[in-house]
């Protein structure tokens, strides 16, 4: 499932539960309000996670767990007329099944996260892309056919 290609790079979008679990059902990912520039970064065959710091955009109650895993399709870039004022662009995400990570037992593993203590300022920028090993990490938990394999 995951291949090792020397091209594929690996992301984490960071969003809200709610709002991941609307891009999971429509089969999209939208990054950094609806910035073109950062779904261009990606290409076809990425894989990416999403980390949810809180349950709800609009609410307080922390969540802190990664919330959805896929690939990028091989489609481009398109932008959505939300509203008068709000036109975010979107690409395809084949997502798949899993379960849902905590991200506390794997922040020492990260070698992404220098400061182990002060990790959650890195999740303020929106889109991070990590290494193939941290991916693997987040994944085999996610993951039901990789808990064996990794």
């Amino acid at each position: 499932m995951i291949t090792n290609r020397d091209d594929t790079r690996y992301w984490i979008v960071v969003s809200s539960r709610d709002h991941v679990q609307r891009a999971v059902e429509q089969g999209i990912c939208q990054v950094c309000h609806g910035k073109e520039a950062s779904l261009k970064r990606m290409s076809a065959g990425d894989w990416v996670v999403f980390y949810s710091s809180k349950e709800r955009y609009e609410g307080v109650e922390r969540w802190r767990k990664f919330s959805a895993i896929g690939k990028i399709k091989n489609e481009p870039v398109y932008q959505v007329r939300m509203n008068e004022d709000f036109a975010p662009f979107r690409r395809g995400v084949e997502f798949y099944p899993c379960s849902e990570a905590p991200i506390e037992p794997l922040i020492p593993l990260f070698s992404f996260i220098r400061n182990k203590k002060s990790w959650g300022y890195l999740f303020k920028f929106g889109l991070i892309q990590i290494p193939r090993q941290d991916f693997l990490s987040i994944a085999s938990r996610m993951l039901p056919a990789l808990q064996e394999a990794v």
